[in-house]
């Protein structure tokens, strides 16, 4: 379970590096973004897990989130994998889109040739990515959050409710939370899944709330995104965990957008949110 280190950076008393490993599940070179906080020299520390979404990459939260000054502070160790496999010989879309393909894992396993053999970002994620983090960062995985932006929102809520003993967190900035139902979503499922409706449900929010009842998750949408209407739909989620006994705190913000922006705006009310709960 070797890592190879890209570039390491000091930051905020912690540090911030690039890394790359040969994962298994996805059968390619997988490259992951980890912030190390001052307090990881005392002991292992909680992790919180962002997914990024459509077209972006390991680097794009550290970036361009604002996140690390404060996550420094409350102690919290940040894991930023890349957002599909890459490389020679993985596929993309064969249309050369932006939404689907490279970049656009959706964070599930593909069982569609010749995507199934590398789209694997589900396994990777929630199996082989975090062993690879415990073998080589002081990390507490008993203390465990996740949380995403649009597709990586999606991801966040699907992996958290999937697997509730894993994750005690979640949240997500302008989530996709009904994919089955939107044009983003059906068209990387079909891609990726085939036409088995059945097989979709298992990775929409929307369908898996009820796995997360007696629980809290936390979401973040701007107004003024441009997505909201056709792709995002949280008013779907919404009355979904009503029905389904889970509390979700949905903030409306008239004014904000679907970029980072927005996220830079409200990531320190996420963070202390997970560090809470972590």
């Amino acid at each position: 379970m070797s890592l190879e280190t890209i570039s390491k950076h000091a930051c905020f008393g912690g540090t911030v590096g690039f890394y790359r490993h040969q994962a298994e599940s996805t059968r390619c070179a997988m490259k992951v973004a980890v912030f190390t906080p001052p307090q990881s020299a005392h002991g292992n520390v909680p992790v919180l897990t962002y997914l990024a979404g459509l077209t972006c990459t390991e680097e794009t939260f550290v970036v361009k989130a604002g996140a690390l000054r404060l996550a420094a502070e409350l102690g919290l160790m940040l894991i930023a994998p890349d957002t599909s496999p890459r490389g020679e010989g993985v596929p993309g879309d064969p249309a050369g889109g932006w939404d689907f393909g490279l970049g656009a894992g959706f964070y599930l396993d593909a069982t569609r040739a010749p995507y199934d053999t590398h789209y694997r970002m589900y396994s990777y994620l929630t199996q082989e990515l975090p062993k690879t983090i415990a073998a080589h960062f002081p990390a507490d995985m008993t203390r465990q959050g996740i949380f995403g932006h649009s597709m990586g929102g999606h991801g966040a809520l699907t992996l958290a409710l999937k697997n509730p003993d894993t994750y005690r967190s979640v949240s997500a900035f302008a989530p996709i939370v009904a994919p089955t139902q939107v044009p983003w979503g059906e068209k990387a499922f079909t891609g990726y899944l085939g036409d088995d409706k059945a097989a979709w449900r298992a990775y929409d929010a929307t369908e898996l709330a009820s796995r997360w009842a007696g629980r809290e998750i936390l979401i973040d949408q701007g107004l003024a995104d441009n997505f909201l209407e056709k792709q995002l739909k949280p008013e779907l989620f919404e009355a979904a965990c009503a029905k389904a006994g889970v509390t979700l705190t949905l903030r409306r913000h008239a004014g904000y957008d679907h970029g980072y922006y927005f996220v830079q705006t409200f990531v320190d009310d996420h963070l202390r949110w997970h560090a809470a709960r972590l």
